[in-house]
């Protein structure tokens, strides 16, 4: 069973090489969108477990990593591919809407 690694800005660059799909969902504790979709997140770290890694960073604790990426809104997933950032999704939405931009960047 996957589950979402926490990253911070020490941890961040580390995981995101780490990983040949990783989405990182910058959130924080305050914010209702964020927990509306971090059950979403959840089962679909299990679900594409060996497909895709899932990540979360919390922005009020790691102010640098969310900054260098131009985090402007909560919750932002980033999708990393080879280490690189290949798509940007802002806002919380149903798993049904989530899952084919995730997808899309699967080999």
């Amino acid at each position: 069973m996957a589950d979402i690694m926490e990253l911070t800005d020490e941890t961040f660059e580390g995981a995101v090489k780490g990983q040949s799909l990783l989405v990182v969902d910058f959130w924080a504790p305050w914010c209702g969108p964020c927990r509306q979709i971090a059950p979403v997140l959840k089962q679909m770290a299990q679900d594409l477990d060996g497909k895709a890694a899932f990540a979360k960073m919390n922005v009020d604790e790691n102010p640098l990593v969310p900054g260098q990426y131009e985090v402007m809104s909560i919750p932002t997933l980033v999708i990393f591919k080879g280490g690189e950032p290949v798509d940007r999704i802002v806002g919380a939405m149903p798993r049904q809407s989530l899952e084919p931009k995730i997808m899309r960047h699967l080999d």
